[in-house]
């Protein structure tokens, strides 16, 4: 039971012609209501929007302070392993991709502990490939409480587990979990996600309705931005967050917006979006969700993610190394994609102090939730 059932009864193709229908008026009526539901959400991420765009900014820029303020949560993806049971056209870590694999040791994971700690970060996200035999509960049952010692705040994006084994997790200290589906046309999935347990859309799409009955803090949901039309996906993106609001509302919730990037056996994006329709899609979200977190990783480059902080943006990743051994033994040739902020964690953090922004390096802790 989750949200597959709910999707089961959504139509790609009317939602996708629905959005494309959407007119000026529709725009401008949405703009004026205080309080947005989806079918405004469709007219805001609309083509007939994007003249829009100024308008849209502004009011996210007001409603993004009215409820975060100016602070922005600061985190580093930490690579504990890029083994991976799965064969996806998208991905540096794919099984069918020759790279050199590794997976971190307890002696390893300290070092890179330690490297973290000495940027100043106390808010982690633990990264893997797939591999629920090598890199399963196994080696989480090990390595998460002993990197919970050193950070407040623990997330993690890995394979998607059961409901027992993320409540196992949450005892060792687990706050968060971002989970992907990637896309949501099935037709599309299947053409990426050749092998592996990966193959099973429906288990992935019911991945955070497991993690809200397993009591995590936050869960993190998103669309890989091109692997099909953008802003059909992008708008089941939206209709899974009500859901999970409604349904779970216990749980917080962020959104990501990870667009194709270079990688090993990378696949052309279906979709291609610019930087102002990403512009666009993070106002819109906004605009549908005050209280909704809205994260940029470094993905993206210096010059846009600087613009956009203020526009609705609540955390970012800074100093990001994507593969295993990164910060202390400075690996190389093993990245799951190419980086395109490449600054340290002092200069971006310089960079959003001179926007008017305080830099938190943590998150909230779990007990202010009321669910510990």
């Amino acid at each position: 039971m989750g949200f597959s059932e709910q999707w089961a009864d959504l139509e790609w193709d009317d939602i996708r012609l629905s959005i494309y229908s959407k007119t000026a008026n529709d725009v401008s009526c949405a703009l004026a209501k205080p309080k947005r539901d989806l079918e405004d959400f469709k007219a805001l991420i609309s083509p007939a929007a994007e003249p829009f765009l100024e308008q849209m900014a502004q009011q996210a820029a007001a409603a993004t302070r009215r409820r975060f303020g100016y602070t922005v949560n600061f985190y580093v993806p930490l690579y504990l392993s890029n083994l991976c049971a799965n064969a996806c056209t998208y991905c540096g870590f794919s099984m069918e991709n020759r790279i050199k694999r590794k997976t971190l040791s307890m002696s390893e994971i300290e070092r890179e502990c330690d490297a973290i700690k000495s940027m100043n970060f106390d808010s982690i996200l633990l990264v893997t490939g797939e591999h629920q035999t090598k890199v399963g509960m196994a080696y989480f049952r090990d390595a998460v409480p002993a990197i919970k010692q050193h950070f407040s705040y623990l997330a993690m994006e890995v394979q998607p587990m059961e409901e027992q084994e993320y409540a196992e997790l949450r005892s060792f200290g687990l706050d968060a979990v971002m989970v992907y589906q990637e896309t949501y046309n099935r037709a599309t999935y299947a053409e990426h996600h050749l092998r592996g347990n990966k193959t099973d859309f429906a288990y992935r799409l019911d991945t955070p309705d497991r993690l809200a009955r397993a009591g995590i803090d936050k869960i993190g949901i998103g669309a890989l931005i091109g692997l099909d039309e953008w802003r059909t996906d992008c708008f089941f993106v939206a209709n899974h967050l009500d859901y999970l609001e409604r349904t779970y509302w216990r749980s917080r919730y962020s959104i990501s917006f990870p667009r194709l990037r270079p990688c090993e056996g990378a696949v052309q994006p279906k979709s291609v979006m610019t930087d102002r329709q990403l512009v666009q899609l993070i106002c819109a979200y906004r605009l549908l969700n005050p209280e909704v977190e809205l994260s940029l990783s470094t993905r993206e480059s210096p010059a846009f993610r600087d613009k956009v902080l203020p526009l609705g943006i609540t955390s970012m990743s800074a100093a990001s190394k994507t593969q295993p051994g990164g910060y202390a033994d400075n690996e190389e040739a093993l990245e799951q994609f190419a980086v395109s902020d490449e600054r340290s964690a002092r200069e971006v953090a310089t960079a959003v102090k001179q926007a008017g922004f305080e830099v938190v390096w943590k998150d909230w802790d779990a007990s202010y939730s009321g669910l510990n």
